[in-house]
Formats: C-alpha cells, sequence, structure tokens
C-alpha cells in the first residue's frame, strides 16, 4: 500500500473504525499506520480522527479512519460513528485476556447494534506481539473468533510495525471487493462522513449488483 502522490482526486473514500477496549492500541496503531511512527498514547477521549491516501489495488483512496475511546462512560457518544462505515477494526491485547473476552461480550453487540452497512467489512486484530513472553490469548483463539464472527484477522504491533500496514490494506482490498460499499464509499456521490444520520432507504440500493 503506497501513499498516493495525488491527494486532490481520489476514486473512492472509506470510513474505516477502531474499536475495542481502552488500551489495547488502537491510538498507536493509527498513528503508526498514518504516520509512520509510534508512541505510547493517552487513552482517546471521546474520539480521534485522522485522514490517509493509499493507492491500492489500483485505486486511489482516501480514507478517514475513526479511533474511538474504549471507556464505557463513551459509550454512547461513539455509537454514532458506527454508521455509514464501511469498515470496522476490533482490536484486543494479546496479553490481556479480558479485551478479548470483551469483544462478544461488548463489542461484537455494538456493530450488530449500530451498524448501518450489514456487509461491513470486520478485521480482527490482536496487538502487542512483541510482548510475546506476556501473551495470554493464543493466535488459534484469535483464529477462532474470526471464523465464527465473519471476521479478517492478523496479528500486529503497534510497536515494531509487524502487520499494521497489511492489517489496513486487507480491509481495504476486501471492501473493494464488495460492490454495496462501493456504492457508499464512491467520490462522485461525495458522501458527508461527518453527517450522523444514516443515509434515507433507497429501494434502488438494495438490488444486487
Amino acid at each position: 500500500m503506497e501513499s498516493s502522490s495525488s491527494q486532490a482526486e481520489f476514486d473512492y473514500l472509506f470510513k474505516l473504525l477502531l474499536i475495542g477496549d481502552s488500551g489495547v492500541g488502537k491510538s498507536s496503531l493509527l498513528l503508526s499506520f498514518t504516520s509512520d511512527r509510534f508512541e505510547d498514547l493517552n487513552p482517546t477521549i471521546g474520539v480521534d480522527f485522522k485522514m490517509k491516501y493509499v493507492d491500492v489495488g489500483g485505486k486511489k483512496l482516501k480514507l478517514a479512519i475513526w479511533d474511538t475511546a474504549g471507556q464505557e462512560r463513551f459509550r454512547t457518544l461513539t455509537s454514532s460513528y458506527y454508521r455509514g462505515a464501511q469498515g470496522i477494526i476490533m482490536v484486543y491485547d494479546v496479553t490481556r485476556r479480558e479485551t478479548f473476552t470483551n469483544l462478544s461480550d461488548v463489542w461484537a453487540k455494538e456493530i450488530d447494534l449500530y451498524s448501518t452497512n450489514q456487509d461491513c467489512i470486520k478485521m480482527l486484530v490482536g496487538n502487542k506481539v512483541d510482548k510475546e513472553d506476556e501473551r495470554v490469548v493464543s493466535k488459534k483463539e484469535g483464529i477462532d473468533f474470526a471464523r465464527e464472527y465473519g471476521c479478517l484477522f492478523l496479528e500486529c504491533s503497534a510497536k515494531t510495525q509487524v502487520n499494521v500496514e497489511q492489517s489496513f490494506n486487507e480491509l481495504v482490498l476486501k471492501i473493494l471487493e464488495t460492490p454495496s460499499l462501493l456504492t457508499e464509499g464512491s467520490s462522485g456521490a461525495k458522501k458527508n462522513i461527518f453527517r450522523q444520520n444514516p443515509p434515507p432507504s433507497d429501494s434502488s440500493t438494495s438490488s444486487c449488483c
């Protein structure tokens, strides 16, 4: 995945969402992907947002990536950001069992409740594999969860940048292979990614591509 040299034009605009417990490294993953650097960051307050232009599969893409707070007190605030997302990255910490358990107890339920794109692509990411000696969640457990919930899956490290770019790359490639999501992300439609209301229902969009 290469950054596009022409940021004025793009074929598609994709809205991506990072979710998961506080402290799993969502903000660090986003920083690693967008800026190629690592920092130990404080927990996100509410929502953070970054843009990145990339070339993937011969297409110029503009990625609008929302980094949500993991703390429960911000949950009602972040629920609206699920609307219209073509891709959702669920992040857990391989050294903290509860962050993996909460994927099914909390985050998968939130996707079902708030996501407005039924074909939305989900990516499961196990972060902090650089701490292999502290690992408590096995790779097989991650694979099994991903199969059960229909997610793509990778383990990565925001600190060493292992598989960080590949995580976003695989997610975006899968979105590009899903026609129903491309109609939502077309640059020609000039979608407003900041709009909080779900798009009006249109019978013409329900026909099969």
